[in-house]
């Protein structure tokens, strides 16, 4: 597999964690309620926070890796 596929896929993907994971932190943040029934806490932060900042991440490097000529 080429490089510019490996990282069109790794950014589509990350823009669908992006985008779930940005729905549930605000539904959790903002809304006050949990779309899946249980929501998990780490140093009181809800999790689902840390995925958003994570797939922000990953989302911003494959689309650097994908400007690279």
């Amino acid at each position: 597999m080429k490089k510019k596929t490996s990282l069109l896929i790794i950014f589509v993907i990350s823009v669908i964690g992006v985008l779930f994971s940005g729905y549930l932190s605000y539904s959790e943040l903002f809304k006050k309620t949990c779309p899946l029934g249980t929501c998990t806490n780490v140093i009181g932060i809800p999790a689902c926070v840390y995925g958003f900042f994570m797939f922000l991440v990953i989302l911003i490097i494959a689309h650097l890796g994908l400007r690279d000529k």
